[in-house]
């Protein structure tokens, strides 16, 4: 079986790769178990001195690899180096970070001393997705291989260029050999690894019908596991919003990267009395955006990543049109590429199709409420919310109504970002565990305590 990377706009394949079979990975991951003693008897401080240099390839060699995510995914070209910068970024703060988050804990008393150390479990798998290739893969490894283990990458099908260049960082890097390494195979072998007892732990960013199978098999092997889901992201908008700035970051927060993220906003949520302005000012700034050539640093939004896509997004928005939504759509045609047009769809209602399934391209339901109470239990309905947006210049009723969304992560006047300083999860399904800060550089460790006892 070959796993291929074409490219969105061009419709021409990339690359072709042969995938590994079961026991091509056993050989493998029997070499990352040999060298896990070796990395773990680092100190923090040497493996991060490794992660240092890896920020270094990241920055010097930053078009090379921003220009392999736009072949891959479609993602304008712009975006692409913004999210090197991030990887890179990330990269810095944790070796800022990582020797204080890690370091012994120590209670003393008068007749006992209690240490908490930290220690790693070992080989862990990262199954992670192609909307942002490096970064999703550069959040799992980093804070996994400084916390002192070994890391399998198991990337999207359709970024396999992406995959083995982020092996390659890790080598020019100068790591130890098979502490970091590409595996090229499908979701069925990640799923026999899994359930094989071969790594001790599993990070998956990915859809909520794979988490649901990782955590079944995980939970029945006892073994760790990280689940970074999809989000139906609700984006409230109050009376006394200031609207221009909603508008504009609306636009922004639903079509960066063509609405193809887990924290992208996919319901638009407002006050009754605000609406018609909203999605007049919305529309406006819908037709500021540049549609094509992803390669081109002013192009906004590119094709979807892949084929497929376009018939479900059609019919999502055909479902709308049939149950009386007059969609304003973006835009010209496409002869060639994955393109769909930016939609916004006015009086959305809850039997459409577009605020019922996972949606991963460039619509905009807008669904009108009569009060903030209303809001707040429109934007709790959703299954999956990874995060929320409150637009309000009443700041004390944003952080009252902040309180009650059911999310893990809440932003008013301001959009969601991943932030390496800051705690991110979810209360729901959307997420199970946590990243970034310190929680999420011990999410692949054994906390351990050590009582020493003074007298006898």
């Amino acid at each position: 079986m070959k796993i291929k990377s074409v490219n969105p706009y061009t419709e021409e394949l990339n690359w072709a790769y042969d995938t590994l079979s079961f026991g091509n990975c056993e050989s493998q991951i029997e070499k990352s178990r040999a060298a896990f003693p070796g990395w773990n008897s680092l100190s923090v401080e040497k493996r991060t001195g490794y992660i240092a240099r890896i920020s270094e390839v990241l920055r010097q060699n930053r078009r090379i690899f921003a220009e392999i995510i736009t072949k891959e995914t479609g993602k304008p070209i712009r975006l692409s180096l913004e999210e090197i910068e991030r990887s890179a970024r990330f990269c810095d703060y944790c070796v800022e970070n990582a020797t204080e988050f890690l370091k012994d804990e120590i209670a003393e008393t008068e007749t006992e001393k209690i240490h908490a150390i930290f220690e790693p479990l070992g080989v862990i798998l990262g199954i992670t997705s192609w909307d942002f290739p490096f970064w999703q893969a550069f959040r799992f490894a980093v804070p996994t291989l400084i916390a002192g283990n070994v890391c399998l990458l198991k990337h999207a099908s359709n970024v396999p260029g992406s995959a083995l260049e982020i092996e390659k960082i890790f080598t020019w890097a100068g790591l130890p050999q098979d502490v970091f390494k590409t595996l090229l195979i499908d979701t069925e072998t990640a799923m026999e690894i899994i359930d094989e007892d071969l790594v001790d732990g599993v990070f998956l960013t990915g859809g909520v019908r794979a988490g649901s199978e990782i955590g079944e098999i995980a939970g029945r092997m006892i073994k760790p596991f990280v689940l970074k889901l999809r989000g139906s992201n609700p984006f409230i908008v109050l009376e006394d919003a200031d609207l221009d700035r909603a508008a504009e970051a609306a636009v922004r927060s639903c079509f960066l990267n063509t609405c193809q993220r887990c924290n992208s906003a996919r319901r638009f949520i407002v006050i009754e009395d605000l609406v018609v302005d909203f999605i007049e000012a919305f529309e406006m700034q819908m037709q500021k955006l540049k549609v094509g050539d992803p390669m081109d640093e002013e192009t906004d939004i590119g094709p979807v990543a892949k084929k497929e896509f376009l018939d479900s997004l059609e019919k999502v928005l055909k479902d709308a049109k049939k149950k009386g939504a007059e969609p304003y759509v973006h835009g010209k045609e496409h002869k060639k590429g994955f393109f769909f047009r930016p939609a916004l769809v006015p009086a959305a209602s809850s039997d459409m199709k577009v605020l019922n399934i996972e949606l991963f391209g460039p619509i905009a339901p807008v669904i009108m409420v009569k009060d903030e109470n209303e809001a707040v239990k429109i934007a709790n309905s959703a299954e999956f919310v990874y995060g929320a947006e409150i637009w309000s210049q009443d700041l004390e009723k944003a952080e009252r109504l902040a309180k009650k969304i059911r999310a893990g992560f809440v932003t008013i006047n301001g959009r969601i970002e991943s932030e390496p300083g800051l705690l991110s999860g979810s209360s729901r399904i959307s997420c199970l565990g946590r990243e970034f800060s310190d929680c999420g550089l011990k999410e692949f460790v054994n906390t351990k305590t050590i009582v020493v006892n003074k007298y006898q």
